[in-house]
């Protein structure tokens, strides 16, 4: 008999980084490195054990090199044979899960001058693969690839088609693993899968995904992660006048703005303190002004796409919350959801408190039309789900 697979699963974000080891399907475990408090730890969870060690910054900066040590003295019988990493990445080139070549690497390198916040960390983990794991193949996953269904309407700019053409400026979607993991969930436990879906990936990044018949129609990120809702440290949606006026207001270079728009705005620049709603929560209840209006702005945005993915997908069976807010805050889940029973959208707030992400929970009233749920997304099966396919 065959032995499985053993893979290892990379998704490196813009402020922590999570592995994990799989045989075949089987998840053996998972490590999560990041910055908490001043310092660094990384939390390994194996079966039922969470365990966490602190890091020093050079063990941070190179990850996967210490966890290939960690592994090695915990067991040295784990061999690893296939790696799968998450790219985020604007361009048409990049909307395709495809093994890492040389001719990737420089495709990459070149679109850093697009979003360098965004794949800056991830090519310098993809530049150190294949030393670490020598003639293993290494299988970039797209976070775009789910979005490639999306209806041509949604997938332009109206910018002159020529200038499209030429610099490849498309609204390509991201958090696509992510939706195509809650669509996975979905067709295990309902038949047939509803029609019209709305998925809220609700976290430090934020979007909002229309699915119509498990396929992507439109979705709230664009050319890059920046477009869409405001998100922990991103803006969101801005008229463009008022970006050009604030460069020049404040003499900024492109690479300046695109650095100011990604790590200073969004709930952290309205709030003026910080980005983590649990904490906006508790400014709130103190009587804090800018945390009440930082959570009420993101909750309004919320709310407008449900109602306008709703008209575009001409009605709406489910709304499915995921990520880390949309998942662990029934608060937020509560405020987004409120008077929208014109929608036919009414939540149970008794079910709406109790619900769990480690199963998937249904919260919608018995009076309300459309069904919602709670739904813990699982990117790191599903980039082992997408390299076990190459």
């Amino acid at each position: 008999m065959a032995m499985e697979t053993t893979s290892l699963v990379i998704n490196i974000g813009s402020a922590s980084k999570k592995y994990a080891l799989y045989r075949g399907k089987e998840e053996l475990a998972t490590y999560h490195f990041e910055k908490e408090d001043g310092s660094f730890i990384v939390t390994e969870t194996c079966t039922s054990m969470k365990k966490n060690t602190s890091l020093t910054m050079d063990e941070y900066t190179q990850s996967t090199a210490f966890l290939i040590k960690h592994l090695e003295t915990k067991d040295d019988t784990i061999v690893i044979e296939q790696i799968g990493i998450r790219v985020v990445a604007p361009g048409t080139y990049f909307h395709t899960t495809q093994p890492v070549t040389q001719e990737y690497i420089t495709k990459l390198e070149e679109a850093l001058l697009k979003a360098p916040l965004h794949i800056a960390p991830t090519l310098e983990e993809i530049k150190l693969l294949p030393l670490l794991f020598p003639n293993k193949p290494i299988i970039a996953v797209s976070d775009s690839a789910f979005h490639t269904t999306m209806v041509k309407s949604a997938q332009f700019y109206a910018l002159p088609i020529e200038t499209i053409q030429k610099y490849d400026i498309h609204r390509f979607g991201y958090h696509g693993i992510s939706m195509q993991s809650i669509v996975r969930t979905l067709k295990e436990i309902t038949n047939p899968l509803p029609q019209n879906i709305i998925i809220c990936h609700l976290g430090s990044g934020s979007s909002i995904t229309a699915v119509k018949d498990g396929e992507s129609f439109d979705t709230s990120m664009g050319f890059t992660p920046l477009e869409g809702l405001p998100m922990g440290t991103r803006v969101g949606n801005i008229d463009p006048g008022a970006i050009t006026h604030l460069a020049k207001q404040i003499n900024l270079s492109p690479d300046d703005l695109d650095t100011y728009l990604n790590t200073q705005c969004g709930l952290h620049g309205l709030s003026g303190k910080t980005a983590d709603v649990r904490e906006l929560l508790a400014l709130e209840q103190h009587g804090d002004k800018n945390a009440e209006l930082a959570l009420n702005y993101f909750n309004y945005h919320v709310k407008k796409y449900i109602g306008a993915y709703t008209a575009a997908l001409n009605g709406v069976d489910l709304v499915v919350f995921t990520a880390g807010i949309g998942e662990r805050s029934p608060i937020m889940r509560a405020r987004i959801l409120n008077n929208l029973e014109g929608l036919g959208i009414i939540v149970n707030q008794e079910k709406n408190e109790t619900a769990s992400s480690e199963d998937v929970s249904f919260i919608e009233d018995t009076t309300s039309k459309v069904k919602i749920a709670v739904i813990k997304t699982n990117e790191m099966k599903e980039i082992m789900m997408s390299i076990g396919n190459h």
